[in-house]
């Protein structure tokens, strides 16, 4: 074996390391709900300087332990993948510790569901988001700066079916369907043109009203057997 080929206890104490920290254990666990956090905050989970979490956040990077897309002007942390939550959640164990839970900022009116620019957001939209790439309706093509969907042929038919005009809202000049994170959940909901098409179906069909004063939506009773029946959710309160 060459000298300098790396081998398995030697990568597995790399790793080991890089979460060892305590800094950097405080920020992994904190993202271990699912929820996406900025550099800001995870720094002051971490307690140390920003600067400092730039450091601990690239070593975390490299390692794989992290990953980083960028929405506007901020860019977002959460954990690499499933197999990393798994680690964590094994050493929690052992160590007979228990995560907090996220508990968002978010007025209450705001919360359960309101729009972000023409699209769904809060509880709701993070809920249909969910339920559609449950459903094998999207697909996510993971890019360096975004999550872009693609649409199946069994998710064209049932929004169609709806009532969205699908292809009219490919023609438009703008990104078709893309993960949009939602700054209540720190999960994504839809974004894009066919976002915008399921607001205005569920406005027209009254599934949501608008409160003319804020961005708020209310669903109404109508909305909830619909979203229901039509995405198997139920909606939130």
């Amino acid at each position: 074996m060459e000298c300098n080929s790396p081998t398995a206890d030697f990568l597995v104490s790399r790793v080991a390391a890089a979460i060892g920290e305590p800094a950097r254990t405080r920020m992994l666990l904190s993202l271990m709900d699912g929820h996406a956090r900025t550099s800001t905050e995870l720094a002051a989970v971490a307690e140390v300087a920003p600067s400092t979490a730039s450091v601990h956040l690239n070593r975390l990077k490299t390692e794989k332990l992290l990953k980083m897309f960028v929405q506007g002007k901020h860019r977002y942390y959460s954990l690499a993948s499933r197999d990393v939550a798994a680690a964590l959640e094994g050493l929690s164990f052992l160590a007979g510790t228990r995560r907090v839970k996220f508990r968002p900022s978010t007025p209450n009116h705001l919360h359960a569901a309101r729009t972000c620019y023409d699209h769904i957001a809060g509880t709701l939209g993070v809920a249909l988001h969910d339920r559609m790439k449950a459903l094998g309706w999207i697909s996510v093509r993971e890019g360096k700066r975004s999550l872009d969907y693609e649409l199946s042929f069994n998710g064209s038919q049932a929004l169609g079916a709806m009532g969205i005009h699908v292809e009219e809202a490919r023609k438009q000049r703008r990104r078709f369907a893309y993960g949009c994170l939602d700054w209540s959940e720190r999960k994504p909901h839809l974004g894009g043109a066919l976002a915008a098409a399921l607001l205005n179906l569920s406005l027209r069909m009254k599934w949501v009203t608008q409160d003319l004063d804020s961005r708020a939506l209310s669903i109404t009773s109508a909305g909830r057997r619909q979203f229901a029946s039509r995405f198997g959710l139920n909606a939130p309160d």
